[in-house]
C-alpha cells in the first residue's frame, strides 16, 4: 500500500474518533494501494483499523498478482462477501463507510447489528485526495499535456458536414494515439445552438459553416483525469454579438485564474469570474459553479463556487470554467 497516504488516513481516523473504516470507492482504493479495480455490482472493500490488521476484500474474478502490502480476503460469486466482512470488523465499535456504498451491502451489514454505529468516513479520503503529492502532480501535468495535444488535433479536424457523434468517435481514436487510456467523462461536442445546453448529449446534428462548437473533453493517463473546454467558430468570423460573448467568457476565465494563490477563497475565485459576466449583462446566463476539483475522478471532492469559502492550498488541482448560455442562440464555455 501507499504507506504515507495510509498513515494520513489512520491519523485522521484517530482525530475523528473513528476506529475502523471500509473504503469501497475504487478511486480511493487505487489512491491507497496503487491498484485500480472496478468491481461493477460486486463488492470490493479495503478495511482499515487504527490499530492495524488491514484487509482487502476482493472477488476472485479480479486476480491480483502483485504484492499490494495488505492481506487479501478472497470470495467468489456463490459466497456473500458481507459474511467475510462481518468476520473482519471489530464488533461493538463505530464503523466508517463510504458515502456511495450500495444499499444492498450496507443494509445487509446493518441488519447484523455488530457495530456500535455507522458514520460517513468519505470526508477523510475526500479531503486528503484534494491535496496532490508530487507524484500525482507530475502525472496530472502529463495528463493535461496529452489533452492539449488531443484538443489541437480535434480542432484541426473540424469542418462542416460532419456530426457531433462523428467527432466523438474520432476523439476516442485520437486519445489512444496520444497515449491516454480513454475518456475521463463522456465528451460534450455541441454545435450551434446545442452549446446553450451546458451538458448537451453529443448527437447526430451536423456542423455547419459559421457554427460555434463547444468542445468539452478529457482523457485518462495512469488513472488521472484531464478536463478542458474550448469554444470554436467554424469557417468564418463570428457575429459581433457572438464574438463579444466569447471575449466576455474568455476574460472571466483569465480574471479568475489571475487571482489564484494559496489563501484565496474558492468563493472569491468564483466571484471574480461571475462579477465580470454579470457586469457585462449576462449574469443570469452563467448557470453553474465556476469549477470543480479534479484528480483520479474528473469531479473529485471540492468545487469553485459562491458557497465554498475554503481556502486554496498548495497541491490542489481544479478547473476554472465560466460560461454563458443563450437558448436557441449560442453557448460559450472556456475551461482550464
Amino acid at each position: 500500500m501507499k504507506d504515507s497516504r495510509v498513515k494520513k488516513v489512520l491519523s485522521k481516523m484517530v482525530e475523528k474518533n473513528i476506529p475502523q473504516i471500509i473504503v469501497t470507492s475504487p478511486e480511493s482504493i487505487f489512491y491507497l494501494t496503487g491498484k485500480m479495480i472496478r468491481p461493477g455490482e460486486r463488492l470490493i472493500a479495503l478495511y482499515l483499523n487504527s490499530e492495524g490488521n488491514h484487509k482487502l476484500i476482493v472477488n476472485k474474478l479480479f486476480p491480483i498478482h502483485e504484492n499490494l502490502g495488505v492481506d487479501i480476503v478472497w470470495y467468489d460469486d456463490i459466497e456473500n462477501p458481507i459474511d467475510k466482512l462481518s468476520n473482519i470488523i471489530k464488533k461493538g465499535e463505530v464503523l466508517g463507510v463510504d458515502k456511495t456504498w450500495p444499499a444492498q451491502f450496507l443494509m445487509d451489514l446493518m441488519d447484523r447489528n455488530i457495530v456500535k454505529a455507522f458514520v460517513n468516513s468519505s470526508p477523510i479520503l475526500d479531503t486528503l485526495r484534494m491535496i496532490k503529492d508530487e507524484e500525482e502532480i507530475q502525472i496530472m501535468k502529463e495528463s493535461s499535456k496529452i489533452n492539449d495535444e488531443v484538443m489541437l488535433k480535434l480542432w484541426n479536424n473540424l469542418k462542416p458536414g460532419y456530426s457531433e457523434k462523428y467527432y466523438s468517435n474520432l476523439l476516442s481514436e485520437i486519445y489512444e494515439e496520444c497515449g491516454a487510456s480513454g475518456f475521463s467523462f463522456s465528451p460534450i461536442i455541441a454545435t450551434s445552438p446545442n452549446g446553450a445546453d451546458p451538458h448537451h448529449g453529443t448527437g447526430k446534428d451536423k456542423i455547419k459553416l459559421g457554427d460555434s462548437v463547444v468542445l468539452d473533453i478529457g482523457g485518462k493517463y495512469k488513472n488521472y483525469c484531464s478536463d478542458m473546454t474550448r469554444t470554436v467558430f467554424i469557417g468564418k468570423e463570428p457575429s459581433k454579438e457572438h464574438a463579444d460573448i466569447y471575449n466576455i467568457v474568455k476574460n472571466a476565465n483569465e480574471k479568475a485564474i489571475s487571482i489564484i494563490k494559496e489563501g484565496v477563497r474558492f468563493s472569491d475565485i468564483d466571484k471574480a469570474a461571475r462579477d465580470l459576466i454579470t457586469e457585462a449583462g449576462y449574469g443570469e446566463y452563467f448557470t453553474h459553479r465556476t469549477g470543480h476539483s479534479i484528480g483520479i475522478e474528473v469531479h473529485d471532492f471540492g468545487n469553485v463556487s459562491s458557497v465554498n469559502d475554503d481556502e486554496v492550498k498548495a497541491g490542489m488541482i481544479f478547473s476554472v470554467e465560466p460560461g454563458i448560455y443563450l437558448k436557441d442562440n449560442i453557448g460559450v464555455r472556456i475551461e482550464d
